[in-house]
């Protein structure tokens, strides 16, 4: 069973979440940027992980003040297990990309809930510097996130009528 936590183990444990989340979308997003069968993906993706390296350093630097260090517990543990898993077969077919590009995608939504809880958190707590981090964080995310989701469309429909012109082909 999980142990219960508020104040500043509870800021500690988003911090230490955050980061552990944050490091799989950056080693995700390097599996991708090669292994996307969409170059418009592997595009955007790189450029996705450029700023996604950026906010893994900034929440390295703020966790810091709350003892976080990227210990993963249980919900980014399973995420971080999870990516790991379907990244490795990302290069094997576009199929398992899509499944990668999916965990990517979730990822970064859990990042943007995750921002939101810290921007209002940060504020009342009157820290200026972590709720402006969290707020951009948030917005990139989202951001990342609409973009990811576009695309993860597009894979699905090259996917699936590949599949079927196989198939009419025969």
């Amino acid at each position: 069973m999980a142990e219960a936590k508020q104040g500043q183990s509870f800021i500690q444990h988003e911090f230490d979440e955050a980061i552990v989340v944050q490091r799989c979308i950056v080693e995700a997003e390097r599996v991708l940027a090669e292994a996307h069968p969409l170059p418009e993906a592997k595009t955007a993706i790189g450029k996705l992980m450029k700023n996604d390296e950026k906010a893994l350093q900034q929440l390295t630097q703020l966790g810091e003040r709350f003892g976080a260090t990227g210990k993963a517990e249980e919900v980014a543990g399973s995420m971080q297990e999870l990516s790991s898993m379907v990244t490795q077969t990302a290069k094997e077919a576009p199929s398992e990309a899509y499944e990668a590009h999916a965990v990517l995608l979730n990822m970064m939504r859990k990042q943007q809930d995750s921002s939101g809880a810290m921007a209002k958190i940060a504020q009342e707590m009157g820290d200026k510097e972590i709720k402006a981090a969290a707020t951009e964080m948030q917005k990139m995310s989202k951001q990342g996130a609409e973009e990811l989701s576009t695309l993860l469309s597009q894979l699905a429909v090259q996917i699936a009528t590949d599949g079927q012109q196989a198939a009419s082909s025969r």
